[in-house]
């Protein structure tokens, strides 16, 4: 589902809170991508890259279908499999989905592309076994915005950690190419968002940004300077100052 690939020092729990943050920041565009697929008439809906089963649990809740979540983490799906959430997982690759052909009516996935070695024989695979496949949120790190100026280099390393970690953090504005290579009828868009952090992250949220932060950021940044970004962060927020924005796309393919 996200951004995870160095998993190893955070458990399933830490990534369920980053991913559940994350789904927060997307619902509105996403509950409209459910529509324009027709989620409501859907019989089957798989959904690619599951993680700990986040949005996978959104779309039983708001389906009659029959979910399935698919990851290559087995620790995300254990953790996934002990809530009991209706949704049925399975272990596998979206480069070769264990799926016949046409099994499913909508095929989702969400921060799922940027971490992809082939996001074309990815999207492919999707489209071979789903009547509709819906990018739900790819990240575009070249159009970030951190305010005030000081909190300017958290983009820069940010896109740089991603590098490190096989990711293109400049997927956002690849979404269309590469449906159209898997010869898909392709909408794309990028989603509005209120980036006004004091409105828009809690407490909470907080928190679990800045353990994301902390994970990815290891050996590009000191502690120290951790530190005082965390800091300035902080109290930009407190005085309504902050800002962040991230270009996010979406994709509909048919």
């Amino acid at each position: 589902m996200s951004e995870r690939r160095n998993t190893l020092s955070l458990t399933p729990e830490d990534w369920h809170t980053w991913f559940s943050t994350q789904a927060a920041w997307t619902r509105q565009t996403r509950l409209w991508l459910y529509r324009q697929a027709g989620l409501s008439r859907a019989d089957a809906v798989l959904e690619v890259g599951c993680g700990t089963g986040v949005i996978a649990e959104e779309l039983a809740h708001l389906s009659s279908a029959c979910v399935v979540g698919l990851d290559l983490d087995a620790r995300m799906l254990a953790f996934a499999r002990r809530r009991r959430n209706g949704v049925t997982y399975v272990r596998g690759d979206v480069h070769a989905l264990p799926f016949p052909d046409g099994t499913f009516d909508i095929v989702v996935c969400h921060y799922l592309l940027l971490w992809l070695a082939d996001p074309v024989r990815g999207v492919c695979e999707m489209a071979r076994v789903g009547g509709c496949v819906l990018a739900c949120a790819e990240p575009d790190y070249g159009g970030r915005v951190d305010h005030p100026p000081e909190l300017a280099p958290l983009g820069r390393l940010q896109a740089e950690s991603l590098r490190r970690q096989g990711a293109e953090p400049e997927m956002g504005r690849r979404l269309g190419e590469i449906f159209s290579a898997a010869g898909l009828r392709t909408t794309v868009g990028a989603m509005a968002g209120r980036w006004n952090l004091p409105d828009c992250l809690d407490e909470s949220g907080f928190e679990a940004e800045w353990r994301m932060r902390e994970h990815d950021l290891v050996g590009l940044v000191s502690p120290e300077e951790m530190q005082r970004l965390r800091s300035v962060d902080r109290q930009a927020m407190a005085d309504g100052r902050r800002i962040l924005f991230v270009p996010t796309f979406y994709a509909v393919g048919r």
